[in-house]
């Protein structure tokens, strides 16, 4: 006896056909998600509790576990707290994850690994320039484009002062440039050759450190006698109580940032990833959870899990609540018992047939 195959073989093909199906959604997803960020891949999860404005968690702020969208880079878009907390400025009142200003995904001084998600809290921009001494950087076998590890010092590029910036044009014409004073937009900064300011509601709009004054430390940011090394923003995890990405150079008691080459500088243009959009809550927490490097599912708060576990269960009860009411309207509809009438008097007239 020969065993039917048919049943067998068209299983496979509804499986294959479910799976097919699936990834195209997947696809469909990520590809939906890419047109609307313009980056890849268009989502990150956050691994740290840098940005929570709750221990407990809450949804509108930045938590260990959330998803969060990454837009395009477009530096020039990006509004700092400076400026959307400065009265009669264009982007005053803008706010994005609880607070003024936007959050940044970047790398640390250029360098491959984690990124950091953190606000742009200000911008330096270059002010007064000088020509770089091209002689001593071709002596010194530097050339344009290499990492920023291997960059020439400020006493190389400019023996008579200034901050060596490899990506901005100088009077000449060629890229690099020696800046000798600073602009920062949103603030009272103009032409400093360094940067101090306090955002104390007064000279710019009011960051609480959320911690007591004590010592050289104020309630508030202040950022004193900062020499960046080139154009650039400073950032600031909410939760970090005022400890600067860039460190004590340019706020007194930061911890800083540290990359493999020391503290994070001013962040560059080309380290900027992108912008963090919309949060999706909870739904990282999972591969947070399987994951085997950096901190894991150490920062996510205990809220993530029930919130997460809540998502779960309304995937798993939508079905089983939409099917039955989906087939209790197919079996209502008029086209289902013209069917079923339609089946009856067919078989009534086989039968007939079949007797004659």
């Amino acid at each position: 006896m020969v065993k039917d195959s048919a049943p067998e073989t068209m299983s496979l093909t509804n499986l294959a056909r479910e799976v097919g199906i699936a990834v195209a959604m997947i696809g469909l997803l990520i590809g939906g998600l890419f047109l609307h960020t313009g980056t890849m891949p268009p989502l990150v999860v956050v691994e740290s509790s840098s940005m929570v404005h709750d221990a407990d968690g809450e949804i509108g702020s930045i938590d260990a576990g959330d998803l969060i969208l990454v837009h395009g880079r477009d530096p020039a878009g990006i509004v700092t707290f400076a400026e959307a907390t400065s009265l009669g400025h264009p982007d005053y009142g803008y706010a994005t994850h609880g607070m003024g200003g936007d959050v940044v995904i970047y790398e640390k001084n250029g360098d491959d690994g984690t990124p950091i998600i953190h606000r742009a809290i200000l911008r330096v921009v270059a002010n007064a320039t000088a020509t770089p001494d091209r002689a001593g950087l071709a002596e010194a076998g530097h050339q344009m484009g290499e990492s920023h590890s291997e960059e020439p010092s400020d006493d190389v590029a400019c023996p008579q002062g200034g901050a060596w910036d490899p990506t901005l044009r100088d009077s000449d014409g060629a890229l690099g440039t020696c800046v000798l004073t600073w602009d920062v937009p949103g603030t009272s900064v103009l032409n400093e050759s360094t940067v101090t300011v306090s955002f104390n509601g007064e000279e710019a709009g009011y960051y609480d450190c959320k911690r007591p004054a004590h010592g050289n430390a104020e309630a508030y940011l202040v950022v004193h006698e900062w020499q960046p090394t080139h154009e650039g923003l400073l950032t600031l995890g909410d939760a970090n109580k005022c400890s600067v990405d860039q460190g004590p150079s340019a706020t007194n008691g930061s911890a800083g940032v540290h990359g493999t080459n020391g503290v994070v500088e001013a962040i560059r243009t080309d380290w900027v990833i992108g912008r963090a959009g919309a949060e999706i809550p909870w739904l990282g927490v999972l591969k947070l959870a399987l994951s085997s490097s950096g901190p894991g599912a150490v920062y996510v708060p205990n809220s993530s899990y029930v919130g997460l576990l809540a998502v779960i269960g309304a995937v798993l009860a939508v079905p089983m609540v939409i099917d039955p009411l989906v087939r209790r309207m197919f079996e209502k509809a008029p086209e289902r018992e013209e069917a079923k009438r339609e089946r009856a008097t067919n078989m009534m007239l086989s039968a007939l047939l079949e007797e004659e």
